[in-house]
């Protein structure tokens, strides 16, 4: 299966390559196609993320109100999930899906001689050779080396922009625990980047430029849609009282 992935995005990329004639516009045009059969996973998850953030009050009363009694705490979330219908998995698992695909996309653009053996891979000479890494160019000069070190810093920033946008919505310790994993985040990609192909870095870049044009104009609305939706829902929802019978004991015969 994982061969078969691979084998699919390589014949795309040949197609594609064909007509394009630069290397890097094809996996300009390959990312976006990518990105466009991924947006109905990513808007489901935003749909099930947004519902979860709505639901979320009345798990937490549930997880309090039986605290002491693990066994009906289960089987009361699993009855709030049923009656809402509900997968606390649901944004995740569109998530899941499309990672082979991506992963499948990564290892075809790192192993590219591999598959177009005796080809020059260049950016219209901007990246003169998709196939080296910030790492190896750096040896040869800065001069050299300037254009992948520019895609290299890219990478690390276009990566962390989503969460620092995610956390304009955060206060207190929250918004300043989001900005200390964005600055630890961008020097891990600083660090993973350094010794990437180039292609790679330039997938990476368009492909997250994409998530941010994406999260501020289509996944925020979104968002917002699905959760004044699930608001309302619920605040039209027949209200459940939980009822508590008593035992009834039993009466004292009289003496005859």
């Amino acid at each position: 299966m994982w061969d078969a992935i691979v084998n699919v995005l390589f014949q795309i990329l040949r197609l594609i390559q064909s007509f394009a004639t630069d290397w890097g516009l094809s996996i300009i045009i390959l990312t976006i196609i990518v990105r466009l059969i991924l947006t109905p996973l990513v808007l489901k998850s935003t749909k099930s993320t947004a519902r979860m953030q709505v639901l979320q009050p009345k798990l937490m009363e549930i997880q309090q109100r039986y605290a002491d009694d693990p066994q009906r705490q289960a089987e009361e979330m699993q009855k709030f999930y049923a009656e809402n219908k509900f997968s606390p998995f649901g944004g995740c698992l569109p998530l899941l899906i499309q990672m082979p695909i991506l992963i499948a996309l990564f290892t075809l653009l790192r192993d590219l001689p591999n598959y177009f053996e005796g080809t020059s891979f260049s950016f219209y000479g901007i990246l003169p050779d998709l196939t080296v890494t910030p790492g190896s160019m750096w040896a040869q000069g800065i001069g050299i080396a300037l254009p992948y070190l520019i895609s290299l810093v890219l990478f690390a920033l276009l990566t962390i922009i989503p969460t620092l946008y995610q956390s304009r919505n955060q206060t207190g310790q929250q918004a300043s625990s989001m900005r200390t994993m964005s600055i630890v985040m961008s020097i891990m990609m600083l660090w993973m980047g350094w010794n990437l192909p180039a292609g790679v870095l330039l997938y990476y870049d368009v492909s997250t430029m994409w998530q941010v044009i994406q999260q501020v104009f289509v996944t925020r609305r979104v968002m917002e849609k699905a959760k004044a939706e699930e608001e309302e829902r619920l605040a039209n929802a027949p209200i459940e009282v939980d009822v508590v019978r008593r035992e009834r004991k039993a009466r004292p015969h009289k003496k005859n």
